[in-house]
């Protein structure tokens, strides 16, 4: 079992910057994918960004330009530094990580950008 533990959240004013952290029990270069989700109250979650194993890098339109994912392979940290962050960002995010045959969430760091 893969343990995902995010921190990093926190209030932060609308054109301000944080960056989260998802630290995880193993060695990621198991894990094919990881990435971070926000979900809305009453919503799905949504990708925000991911990271291959091999540093490809996927974004949703909405950050492109002022979100960047990264990873410290000897921290097995995954991180996601935010940037010109606007109220509609506010959310809980999820660390998120899969390999072939599993998918693995962390408990959800909250996330709140004031106008």
């Amino acid at each position: 079992q893969v343990q995902l533990v995010e921190s990093g959240g926190g209030l932060v004013q609308a054109g301000g910057s944080l960056r989260l952290s998802c630290a995880a029990s193993t060695n990621i270069f198991r894990l094919n994918v990881m990435g971070w989700y926000r979900q809305p109250p009453g919503k799905q979650r949504d990708l925000v960004a991911s990271i291959t194993t091999g540093g490809t890098t996927n974004y949703a339109d909405s950050v492109k330009g002022r979100f960047t994912i990264s990873r410290d392979n000897a921290k097995n940290t995954v991180y996601l530094q935010m940037n010109s962050l606007k109220p509609e960002d506010t959310d809980v995010y999820y660390c998120n990580a899969h390999t072939v045959l599993r998918v693995y969430w962390g408990q959800g760091t909250q996330v709140t950008v004031s106008s």
